[in-house]
Parts: structure tokens; sequence; C-alpha cells
């Protein structure tokens, strides 16, 4: 499913126009963006948590060459599906 998709979805559900339903889910993606930028964590109940991990330095392997490589530390942000999501994707 594309933003496009999504946008459409949002337009059929609440009755309003592909235009102004662009602009809401690309608000509410924004929104997620500009708080895992600044470390925070979302939650959504029934969808899962977006946050942000530290991941430490480590050394690493092209695999092409087998020549190791350093990696530095770095955020990485992170998804967490919540329970009712995982029931939803097994049933």
């Amino acid at each position: 499913m594309t933003r496009d998709d999504l946008a459409e979805i949002v337009a059929e559900k609440i009755n309003l126009n592909k235009n102004e339903a662009k602009q809401v889910v690309d608000v509410i993606l924004r929104s997620i963006k500009e708080g895992l930028a600044r470390d925070r964590r979302l939650e959504i109940r029934g969808l899962g948590v977006f946050e942000v991990r530290d991941r430490a330095a480590r050394q690493g392997r092209v695999i092409s060459t087998g020549k190791t490589v350093a990696i530095p530390a770095h955020k990485m942000p992170v998804f967490i599906p919540g329970k009712i999501l995982k029931r939803l994707v097994n049933t």
C-alpha cells in the first residue's frame, strides 16, 4: 500500500476529496517523522509503538571483498507491533 492508496481510503472513509485526504496523511506521517527525529516515542493503541534505539558501534564486513569495516554508533527507528495488530496479521 502506498501513501496515495492510504489517502484514497481516508478520503472514502471520512468523505474528503483526495487532496484533503493526502494532506491529512502527510500531516500524520510528518508528525511521526518529526517525533522520531526528536527521540520521542509514539504509541498508537491497537497498532504499535514507534521509537528510536541506539545502535552501538561494531565491525562489519564487505561481502564482496571480505574486508572488515567499522560501522559507527547510530540511531535506528524501530516499529514494535501491538497485540491487536499481531493478532490481526496471524488470523
